[in-house]
């Protein structure tokens, strides 16, 4: 499949929605009818088997939009204000602000339902199949996961989560790329492409965890251990230690830990320490070297490189960015 087929579904879906070109470049600026309402869609292609559309327009009158998708694609989408209805095969979901919402989707019926004199603004990302399956595979070439396997019998399926801290700080930067002159091509890939990597880890690849049977109490003690984690976040106990503090062999408590929370205890507890000191930097209060001591980290440049692995950051920007 190429690139010209996934824009085909854009088109359709733009065609419907009775947009006017406004210029062409290396972007396409589309705009509303007047008198059907105010706004516009613009749309990159980063590379060309990627396309990302950032849409900001209110509909002057609720809107239903028919759209029959012409190739199967992987979209992403960031919902940044209001609120969006699809209706596929008699399902209803919704694209609610805050949200990430990754989608798959073959051959297909869908209607969009907006509601009047509500703005909406979200931004989405779309790839072929190829490019997904190409996304991927492992370093020895084997391919763990497959769209056929995530639709099932499926013509669409939707994963949704709360936007995390991490995505949010890296959609930021995507979006001053798009509001950007002169943006350079290889800067918007590099920023989709931390996207897409944070929404694949986390809908398709942390989720494979073995079912382990856990009895009610078992589940009440690992939740106890996470709390305590939380509450010793810059001096944490063992793993030896923490099975004592709740009553459970480590064993359990590390495999039912997983099982519950989808990554070991001390991949949370890092999870968490990075989230808290991004919230620490926001908050301008601390430098960096405060910020790291204060969630546990003792040598200060393991701390921001760490930081920079999952919020796709330095510490130091972030903190410049919020003063």
């Amino acid at each position: 499949m190429s690139s010209t087929d996934i824009q085909e579904n854009f088109h359709l879906f733009f065609d419907r929605m009775n947009l006017e070109p406004q210029n062409v470049d290396q972007k396409t600026n589309l705009t509303l009818h007047p008198e059907v309402g105010e706004g516009y869609v613009r749309r990159f292609l980063p590379r060309y088997d990627m396309e990302v559309v950032v849409s900001d327009y209110t509909f002057y009158r609720s809107q239903n939009i028919s759209l029959s998708t012409k190739s199967p694609m992987v979209e992403l989408n960031f919902c940044l204000k209001g609120e969006r209805g699809i209706s596929v095969q008699g399902k209803e979901h919704q694209l609610l602000p805050g949200l990430c919402s990754l989608q798959f989707m073959s051959e297909m019926e869908a209607r969009f339902e907006y509601v009047g004199n509500e703005p909406f603004h979200i931004l989405g990302i779309g790839i072929p199949v190829s490019t997904f399956h190409q996304f991927m595979e492992e370093s020895n070439g084997e391919r763990s996961i497959e769209f056929g396997q995530v639709l099932g019998k499926q013509s669409f399926r939707i994963f949704q989560e709360k936007l995390s801290p991490a995505a949010s700080v890296a959609l930021q930067r995507v979006m001053q790329y798009v509001n950007k002159p002169g943006t350079k091509k290889i800067e918007m890939e590099i920023g989709v492409l931390g996207l897409l990597s944070m929404a694949f880890q986390s809908f398709l690849l942390d989720s494979e965890t073995a079912a382990v049977p856990l009895s009610k109490r078992d589940k009440e003690k690992i939740t106890q251990a996470r709390e305590i984690m939380l509450e010793c976040m810059a001096n944490p106990p063992s793993l030896p230690e923490l099975s004592r503090m709740i009553g459970l062999n480590d064993y359990k408590l590390k495999t039912g830990f997983k099982a519950m929370f989808g990554t070991t205890v001390f991949g949370y507890l890092r999870e968490k320490r990075l989230e808290k000191a991004l919230f620490l930097l926001q908050q301008g209060e601390m430098n960096v070297t405060e910020t790291s001591s204060a969630i546990g980290y003792t040598n200060t440049s393991y701390f921001a490189e760490a930081f920079r692995e999952k919020i796709w950051s330095q510490p130091k920007r972030i903190r410049e960015t919020f003063l």
